[in-house]
């Protein structure tokens, strides 16, 4: 219904008229007194009246459907539940012989018509029950039949068409009171059955207050002979609440009233008694069945079952980590006693080498001597080896004078040493594909391949046993270089990986808006295989430089060349082939050490990599960089200690690590750690850079030992300008040329730093001042220099490092007589351009050149599961106090917010619209708020945010269908209000689902504090804007967009269709009221969860486009 026909018309009265026709029996019939006076007659009759009430709908059905459709969905049905007396017709049969003209007295459709217009009409302010005159009632002509509870007759002698809706039957005859089960309004003289449900006895006159009870209508002055009659009208509970079979009581006909016997209750306006609950307490005259009981052991048993996962969520995860440690454990107990016995072999299987070999090499002399049989030579030397079959077999010649037969004689015998050796090795007792033999290329046809590995005891053997054979070969290659790898790749077979050579010249990042150089005229190169370091003093661009070449720069404008293996390609086009280590270590606190590292091995290693070799990439990071120790520990947060700082700057480094890369970019990987963690996580570099990875990292003030790891240095002045590169072990030469000596017993990065941040000068001898070494390096290597730097390195300018702790003011960047506005309009610009460029960044494609296919969304999308699977059962104590939170709402929800008939629990259900929205929000803000560093950091290496975000979605999932279970499981059983708990459940579930998908959109946009603010507001206003009463075009059109309203709504109509009979004029009056449709139910619904869908949808397009790189 129209706001503007809810303004002209009564609340609850317009729904009455179209109602009272559904009354009206289309028949007119002449009664037999006599005949009536026979009880077999009468019970015919009867329920010949019945029959037609209780078919009479085909008369108003279409009206009704057009106009009260949202009230009314089923006319049938519920006109049988309202107006079908089958049960007991007894008050008809009474009225009937009363009156013995019942059929006259009945209302016609032109009444019923008038009736409805009369009320229609009405002003919203207008609040009497007087109709407008009619031809019955009217100034003029003024008789019983008018006054309320009274009906007349149209005469014995006139037939009355009840079917007639245009003219009204003249009624002035034989005005009497309204017979019992009837009513007559007040204004009409004709009455009407009273709908099943209420109670319509005859009136009884309160001579103290003058007032028949119990309708509240006053006798007419003047007329000695009016008495009280029947009921005058019926309407909402609110108006005529006496019609209503009261609380406590059941009415099973229109005049009877029945009190509720013990366990049983009995609801206003009931027909019959429902039996109450096995458990419930029902007094006699109970209104409403305590169930009470029923909540509070599901109270405790929800509260028994969330303190359990609250304390005991570790240990799921614990037993499991507990078993499969026990599994690796035995593997790398099983691999190093077979590593063991093959190096006692192998020691063994040596020195009777060398005894053959010297053996052999004794008779070849005594044969060149003399001539022996081959008899006597095959006892020769036996007690000394111990067994038959370790000796070679020797020929068999007849001549030994010849020196090229006996050269040919000595190759056959070293040949079947070899063999000899070779069936040595094929040991019955050694174990099947994990020989451990140094050196032994034979082993590779005989070790099983990753693929044919299926269970974790043997991938974890397959695993530890490369790892041992690598470390062998480390003891064997100690100094090993870069050239070396070919060498070790014969015994090991190590994946060549794609290299990077990444060249740059004139390198310059100039900050937009301001026109200050962040870096400038950097030129050089770093190149696969080689580690480089890149050092200077706070403010010299060093990270800048870093992503600059990760191609992660923005708000810059970038002038000069990148070259990508001598090509002008995209770093974006290698991106899975490119590890970035940022400074701050991302590191998901509740997974452990293992777990984050499979986790992006498993993603971003090539998808055709079998199980057991990403395991062995895993296990060789572990291993390498000395994680073992604290591998199934938490890496910990700022709430819950973990492993150690330095550890876990390792686990940052090696989520990187795993993947395999080709350039590994790292960002002071070593600060905060000591010299220990530091040299170890160097030597775990440099075991990359021997496998051809191109390594460039940030260093702070290295130590010595760890600056001589290095292979080339990049050292950086402020303002982005180079003073050397090149390789490390030459900078003290290069300084030393410039006069600059590195004192005895001081730490040569420390001495150059110190110098370029001003705190040391160089000697006056040197004539160089720390200014000009940039201008000096580039004039070394031929580089062409600006003109602003040629005049510092004279001394006729200030230096580029004075203008800006960070950069140096462009040319002409000079500002010093701009007005206010300019610079705000400037600063405006400037943040405009790094908007716009943060945004074009996250939507910019390049082709791929990794040539590496990592695993797809919906692998990820797995992987990703377990990983959000996990993290969510250790944070299971957040959500067991969410849940219990839940319970209290739901408890004093229930208690307090009772559901009222009166407003089908329109104030209890605005209640928990609020409390699920609010609660549910903020619970839910944590699921993106808190890992928006991890998203960044993953998605900038090629993760797939679609999987990123659906896996976060699925898991929340279970608090969309939990939490409205047990919010209802409280609200439910201390209210019980008529609607079912399917019902409540449903719109419950489709709430929650909306104000999830709105708070991942909050999170993923807002700051956390803003976004908890926005979660408890916005509840809040839209339940105020949704329930407002004043009706305004302007808020009626807002409060249709809330989603307060459509889950406000779908309660409230949940609720209404459970009420029938005389409940219906309270129904369609509320519901018109509120603005509410029975029909739109499922639409309420739909909105709901399309409300979500469009929250999910909003959230992952702001994740995706504001995201920080």
């Amino acid at each position: 219904m129209t706001s503007t026909k809810a303004d002209q018309s009564r609340p609850f009265s317009v729904a009455v008229l179209f109602l009272l026709a559904l009354s009206l029996p289309r028949l007119v019939v002449s009664q037999d007194a006599k005949a009536l006076n026979n009880p077999v007659a009468l019970d015919f009759f009867s329920e010949f009246i019945n029959g037609q009430i209780k078919n009479f709908t085909s008369l108003f059905k279409d009206d009704i459907k057009k106009h009260y459709g949202f009230c009314i969905t089923d006319v049938d049905a519920d006109y049988n539940g309202a107006f079908n007396f089958s049960k007991d017709i007894g008050f008809i049969s009474a009225c009937t012989q009363k009156t013995k003209d019942i059929m006259q007295r009945l209302c016609t459709a032109a009444e019923v018509k008038f009736y409805f217009n009369s009320f229609f009409s009405r002003g919203p302010s207008e609040k009497t029950n007087y109709l407008k005159p009619n031809k019955n009632c009217n100034l003029s002509s003024w008789v019983d039949g008018c006054e309320p509870g009274w009906a007349c007759s149209a005469g014995s002698n006139k037939k009355v068409d009840l079917k007639n809706a245009n003219d009204m039957p003249s009624r002035t005859s034989d005005c009497a009171a309204c017979c019992e089960g009837f009513f007559c309004p007040h204004g009409l003289t004709c009455m009407i059955p009273c709908p099943l449900g209420a109670y319509c006895p005859l009136a009884k006159l309160n001579k103290t207050t003058g007032v028949c009870d119990p309708y509240h209508y006053q006798l007419p002055p003047g007329n000695a002979n009016h008495t009280c009659g029947g009921a005058d009208t019926w309407a909402d509970i609110l108006s005529t609440s006496e019609e209503f079979c009261s609380e406590g009581s059941y009415c099973p006909s229109t005049v009877k009233k029945n009190p509720c016997s013990s366990g049983h209750y009995c609801r206003t306006g009931s027909t019959t008694q429902q039996a109450c609950f096995r458990m419930a307490t029902c007094e006699p005259r109970s209104a409403n069945q305590n169930i009470t009981a029923y909540g509070v052991m599901l109270f405790a048993g929800l509260s028994f079952l969330l303190l359990i996962i609250y304390n005991c969520s570790d240990q799921v995860l614990a037993t499991r980590e507990r078993r499969q440690a026990k599994s690796r454990e035995k593997a790398v107990q099983s691999v190093r006693e077979t590593a063991q016995a093959r190096e006692k072999w192998k020691s063994a299987k040596d020195i009777a080498k060398k005894h053959a070999i010297g053996l052999q090499s004794q008779l070849s002399r005594t044969f060149s001597r003399k001539k022996s049989s081959t008899s006597d030579l095959k006892g020769f030397g036996l007690g000394r080896l111990g067994t038959d079959s370790s000796l070679p077999p020797l020929p068999l010649q007849g001549t030994s004078s010849s020196s090229q037969k006996s050269s040919k004689g000595k190759k056959k015998e070293k040949s079947n040493l070899v063999n000899i050796i070779n069936d040595i090795e094929q040991d019955p007792n050694s174990h099947e594909g994990f020989n451990l033999e140094i050196g032994d290329k034979n082993i590779k046809k005989h070790a099983p391949k990753g693929k044919q590995l299926h269970t974790q005891s043997q991938i974890f053997k397959y695993a530890y046993g490369q790892i041992e054979k690598e470390k062998a070969l480390q003891e064997q290659n100690k100094n090993l270089t870069f050239s070396g790898v070919i060498s070790m790749a014969s015994d090991i077979e190590i994946r060549k990986r794609p290299t990077i050579e990444v060249a740059f010249k004139d390198l310059t990042l100039t900050l937009k808006g301001k026109n200050k150089h962040l870096m400038r005229c950097v030129t050089g190169k770093i190149s696969p295989g080689r580690v480089s370091a890149v050092m200077g003093p706070s403010g010299a661009g060093k990270t800048t430089f870093l992503s600059s070449l990760a191609g992660k720069v923005t708000g810059c404008t970038m002038s000069g060349m990148i070259l990508i293996n001598g090509k002008s390609e995209s770093i974006h086009s290698y991106k899975r082939i490119i590890g970035f280590v940022p400074q701050d270590d991302i590191v998901h606190g509740n997974l452990t050490v293992e777990e984050n590292l499979w986790f992006s091995a498993r993603c971003r290693l090539s998808a055709d990599l079998p199980k057991p070799e990403k395991v062995l990439v895993v296990e060789r990071v572990i291993e390498c960089l000395g994680l073992q120790a604290v591998r199934d520990s938490l890496v910990g947060t700022v709430e819950k200690r973990g492993i150690s700082g330095g550890q876990r700057k390792r686990v940052n480094v090696g989520l990187e690590m795993v993947m395999e890369p080709s350039l590994l970019i790292l960002d002071e990987p070593t600060s905060g750690l000591d010299s220990s963690s530091s040299n170890l996580l160097l030597k775990a570099l440099r075991r990359e850079a021997l496998e051809g990875v191109n390594v460039c990292m940030v260093v702070h003030q290295p130590s010595y030992t760890l600056f001589r790891m290095f292979d080339d240095l990049i050292l950086l002045a402020k303002g982005g300008l180079t003073v050397y590169h090149g390789s490390a072990k030459k900078v003290e030469e290069y300084f030393a040329g410039l006069g600059i000596t590195v004192p005895e017993r001081v730490n040569p990065p420390d001495y150059f730093i110190d110098i370029l941040e001003g705190i040391v000068k160089p000697s006056a001898s040197s004539g160089v001042n720390y200014k000009q070494l940039p201008v000096r390096w580039m004039l070394h290597n031929g580089y062409p220099v600006p003109m602003d730097m040629l005049q510092s390195a004279d001394g006729m300018a200030a230096s580029a490092s004075e203008n800006s702790a960070h950069g140096a003011n462009a040319p002409g960047s000079e500002s010093e007589g701009q007005s206010f506005a300019g610079e705000l309009w400037n600063d405006v610009k400037c943040n405009v351009e790094l908007k716009k460029d943060n945004i074009q960044q996250n939507f910019l494609k390049s082709s791929d050149l990794s040539n590496r296919r990592t695993a797809s969304w919906f692998q990820q999308y797995r992987y990703f599961l377990g990983r959000v699977g996990k993290q969510r059962l250790r944070e299971a104590r957040p959500q067991a106090v969410d849940f219990l939170i839940l319970l209290l709402a739901g408890i004093c929800l229930g208690t307090l917010a009772k559901v009222s008939d009166e407003t089908f629990g329109s104030l209890g259900y605005t209640y928990t619209v609020i409390a699920v929205s609010l609660l549910c929000k903020i619970s839910a803000l944590r699921t993106f708020s808190l890992d928006k560093l991890h998203y960044w950091r993953e998605s900038a290496s090629g993760m797939s945010s679609l999987a990123y975000f659906l896996s976060k979605d699925t898991i929340d999932h279970f608090n969309t269908l939990i939490k409205p279970l047990v919010y209802l499981s409280m609200f439910y059983f201390f209210n019980n209000p008529r609607s079912s708990v399917t019902d409540n459940y449903i719109v419950l579930i489709s709430l929650v689902y909306c104000v999830t998908g709105v708070a991942y959109a909050l999170a993923i946009f807002l700051e956390p504090g803003p976004a908890q603010l926005w979660s408890v507001l916005l509840p809040v206003v839209l339940t105020l804007i949704a329930t407002n009463t004043n009706h305004n075009k302007f808020v009626d059109a807002l409060s249709n967009l809330c989603y307060t309203k459509w889950a406000l709504e779908a309660f409230v109509i949940a609720n209404a269709k459970r009420y029938s009979g005389v409940w219906l004029i309270t129904r369609c009056g509320s519901l018109m009221e509120s603005g509410y449709d029975l029909n739109h139910w499922y639409r309420c619904l739909i909105l709901l969860n399309t409300m979500g869908i469009v929250g999910r949808g909003v959230a992952f397009f702001c994740m995706v486009t504001f995201q920080k790189k």
